[in-house]
């Protein structure tokens, strides 16, 4: 029986990136170098890209398909289907916010540094989750801390 062959994201170092391929760290490289910087500005950019499309797209899905229809039933279920696509679109609303907040940081060569402990947050981690803002060890904490207040 043939094994199948390892995957990239593995050999990696864990998830594949958003977007484009995973950074290849190079030994003793110093942490959010330009290459670095330019990587997660082109991935942050993208994703925002994708975000702006997709929110134009249910503007002009909404326009065309608007209708006063007769019968109560269809009328009730294209509403559902609004209501739905735009609690979706406010929730990219405010992803696009963090992604603006995450591009502003590296202009002012803030990202990638846990904001309440000032460590490297971690090239693999930026990948999976480019706006973060937190180390994994103090998401840690606060996820605990929400668990303990919720």
């Amino acid at each position: 029986m043939k094994k199948a062959p390892a995957k990239k994201a593995q050999a990696s170092g864990g998830v594949q990136p958003l977007y484009g391929d995973a950074y290849k760290l190079k030994k003793g490289e110093e942490y959010m170098n330009p290459n670095q910087v330019a990587h997660f500005r082109n991935i942050l950019n993208m994703w925002k890209d994708d975000l702006m499309q997709e929110v134009d797209r249910t503007v002009h899905h909404m326009q065309d398909e608007a209708a006063n229809f007769p019968d109560p039933n269809d009328r009730a279920s294209q509403e559902t289907e609004f209501a739905l696509e735009l609690r979706a679109r406010d929730r990219e609303r405010k992803l696009i916010k963090k992604i603006d907040e995450s591009i502003d940081m590296l202009s002012n060569d803030e990202y990638g540094y846990c904001e309440i402990c000032g460590v490297e947050i971690g090239v693999r981690r930026l990948e999976a989750r480019p706006t973060a803002n937190l180390c994994i060890d103090c998401k840690t904490l606060d996820e605990i801390r929400e668990k303990q207040m919720g």
